[in-house]
């Protein structure tokens, strides 16, 4: 296949900018640690200490203990209480008496501040220490009242409107102060030093010494040595910029060779991929779209990597274009996200496993309502899969896999919508799926039932044509269900003038009355017509490709020797000849084209030995070579000597001779055109 170079520009150019946008979102250097859970096995080499690393307790637990135990320190002043009643006493000695029982009894067991107590309503100061004297004393908070609870007591002793209007004049809502208030700055400097005490070293591992080998399990206390040991190493070994420039450099390295693989792929077995610009550049957008939606998900989630539905990748690919590249992809894209997954080989062996079960349970994908058996296929390899990994590492199933679980139900769910990403992409790249291509040739379709009633004769070319472009199609791997679908639609611009085309004529021809210029006219036309009806009917774009493209830039060459014969002193202009192309730029669109010719011209044939049509395919497909009509296909010659066995095959099955059957006046078998006489059974 021949590239132009604004072509392979342009291939360069959308490489790069994937590569960029995938490096650009996998996790870097300072997000990077070592991957490991506690209780599953080590999965890294071995790991040998650099330098002495002491051992800690883990802070974020002894942190949570402390805060749960610690009993904040607190201060009490006994002389607020006189100094309310002799404030009270000198305004009212009466009212004074009343409430000094109240008074007394409440601010012996005590008053707290208000933030004080609404921790004490909450659960949270079950108790405070009290430094009285030279003695600490630890007390209760049960029975402790804020200012406001105790003026809702003296106010629910004090009732007469008397009483009240002097409790109000002194403002005794003011009067009424806590006589224990907890001392912030002493409790944070007790609970400092607890903290302190409880988060000292508890062991130290010398320098070189080995911490840790590969496939040994992550006990509790290998767990904390190694998370102390992360800490250390990011407090003793921060990165600078040449670490950071030279882990870049190995990401984009890594991205850049699987990015590449993936095109030397295409380019080697999927030559119309990589020669239609729409389907590569589809194809690098869906690896790079899910590459970015993996950092998102990994970044908000623990483990959300595998909440990313990654197995619409090779259901979709398989959909638009074929098992092999859909699992190639898949491939390459988990080999590229594995980077997000804390135990990456695990990651990589789920995910192989439920793409495998994807393509197989699609590959005779006919109907939309598939997607969902398959997304329930997929649910269940995902589940087995890490079910036994987790088995084969672990010896059981932990917390955390539980958790990964939920998401892989989840990430089914997602699967079974991969059919609205399908619509998506049949309208923004003009792909079609396979789904829609079945739809497209029931023949109840509203275009090929017109097309069937005002041209039957051009309705059963179509379908004859059909029938040889996919029967050569599998011999080639190229998409027989897209030749089928286009070659029936490939010449419905006849329904404008059915009877201008001899497959649909009986007897007159009105060409006959026709100058060859006005015959060729008419006839060019067909696929203009074509394209404005398929157009309305809104087919997509590849089945417009076979409309336009099944004469590419060829010649109605009938009127064009016709008018050569006429004027044979005169430099005949071609144009009106010729048809308005393109040429074929496809496998399917170039087949079509020579199925079209071969089949129409073998209806011509009057000797239907397997020699005559032998002759007649070669001499049809030559010619059409020769022209230089297949000259913007990546069709190779090894397609085209595998096309012409196929129509050989086809057309001389087509024609067989068939068998006589002697009617009820005679036995005898001279009739029977066949070498071996059958055995014709009693009835």
């Amino acid at each position: 296949m021949n590239f132009d170079p604004k072509k392979i520009t342009t291939h360069i150019i959308w490489l790069i900018v994937s590569i960029a946008l995938i490096v650009y979102f996998l996790p870097q250097k300072k997000d990077q640690t070592l991957s490991f859970e506690e209780n599953r096995p080590w999965d890294h080499k071995e790991l040998i200490a650099p330098f002495e690393i002491y051992i800690y307790p883990d802070t974020a637990s002894v942190t949570d203990s402390l805060e749960k135990a610690f009993i904040p320190f607190a201060e009490r002043n006994n002389s607020v209480c006189d100094s309310i009643l002799s404030v009270v006493n000198n305004a009212n000695y009466i009212i004074g008496q009343r409430i000094t029982p109240i008074l007394q009894s409440q601010y012996g067991t005590g008053v707290i501040d208000m933030e004080s107590y609404s921790l004490i309503e909450n659960g949270k100061l079950p108790s405070i220490r009290i430094l009285e004297g030279k003695f600490l004393n630890k007390m209760s908070t049960d029975n402790l009242v804020s200012p406001l609870k105790l003026y809702l007591m003296i106010d629910s002793v004090v009732q007469d409107s008397t009483s009240r209007k002097i409790l109000k004049d002194l403002n005794i809502q003011d009067l009424l102060v806590p006589n224990i208030v907890v001392n912030k700055e002493k409790s944070k400097l007790a609970y400092e030093e607890e903290l302190a005490r409880a988060t000292a070293p508890i062991g130290i591992i010398m320098q070189n010494e080995r911490i840790i080998d590969r496939g040994q399990k992550v006990t509790p206390e290998l767990y904390r040595i190694l998370n102390t040991y992360q800490e250390t190493l990011k407090k003793q070994a921060p990165d600078s910029n040449r670490t950071k420039w030279m882990h870049i450099l190995g990401q984009t390295l890594f991205v850049t060779i699987l990015i590449v693989v993936l095109y030397l792929y295409l380019h080697t077995f999927c030559t119309d991929i990589i020669y239609t610009k729409r389907n590569l550049l589809f194809i690098l957008l869906l690896i790079s779209s899910f590459s970015i939606v993996a950092s998102f998900a990994s970044t908000l989630f623990g483990n959300g990597i595998y909440l990313v539905p990654f197995v619409i990748i090779p259901i979709v690919i398989l959909v638009f274009f074929d098992p092999r590249t859909a699992i190639f992809c898949h491939i390459i894209e988990i080999l590229i996200c594995s980077s997000f997954a804390p135990f990456p080989i695990e990651f990589i062996v789920v995910e192989f496993c439920a793409g495998a079960v994807a393509i197989y349970s699609l590959k005779e994908l006919s109907k939309r309502s598939q997607l969902l058996r398959t997304a329930l296929f997929v649910f269940f390899a995902y589940i087995v899969s890490f079910i036994a990994v987790e088995i084969l590492l672990n010896n059981t199933i932990s917390n955390t896999a539980q958790r990964v679980l939920g998401f892989i139900a989840i990430n089914s769910v997602l699967t079974s919508f991969a059919y609205i990403l399908m619509f998506v992409i049949e309208k923004a790249f003009g792909l079609i799926s396979v789904v829609t291509l079945v739809e497209l040739s029931d023949i109840n379709n509203p275009l090929l039932r017109k097309l069937s009633e005002q041209c039957p004769g051009t309705f059963q070319h179509s379908m004859a044509v059909s029938n040889l472009a996919a029967d050569a199609a599998s011999h080639i791997n190229a998409n027989v269900q897209l030749v089928r679908a286009g070659a029936l639609y490939h010449d419905i611009g006849k329904i404008n003038n059915p009877a201008f085309f001899t497959e649909n004529q009986r007897g007159i021809n009105p060409h006959d009355a026709l100058d060859p210029i006005t015959s060729a006219e008419i006839v060019v036309n067909h696929v203009k017509d074509g394209i404005k009806l398929a157009t309305k009917a809104k087919l997509p774009a590849v089945i417009q490709d076979f409309i336009k493209q099944h004469h590419g830039c060829g010649k109605a060459k009938y009127f064009y020797i016709s008018q050569c014969q006429k004027h044979p002193d005169e430099v005949v202009d071609e144009t009106p000849f010729t048809y308005p192309g393109p040429n074929p730029t496809t496998k399917e669109t170039s087949l079509l084209m020579m199925a079209d010719s071969v089949e129409a011209a073998s209806r011509s044939l009057k000797d239907h030995s397997l020699t005559s049509i032998t002759t007649l395919v070669n001499r049809i497909i030559d010619s059409q070579i020769d022209d230089g009509l297949h000259n913007d296909s990546p069709i190779s010659f090894r397609d085209i000597k595998n096309i012409k066995e196929a129509f050989i095959n086809s057309v001389a099955t087509m024609y067989h001779s068939r068998i006589i059957y002697p009617d009820s006046k005679t036995s005898s078998n001279n009739n029977i055109d066949n070498d071996e006489q059958p055995s014709i059974p009693n009835i």
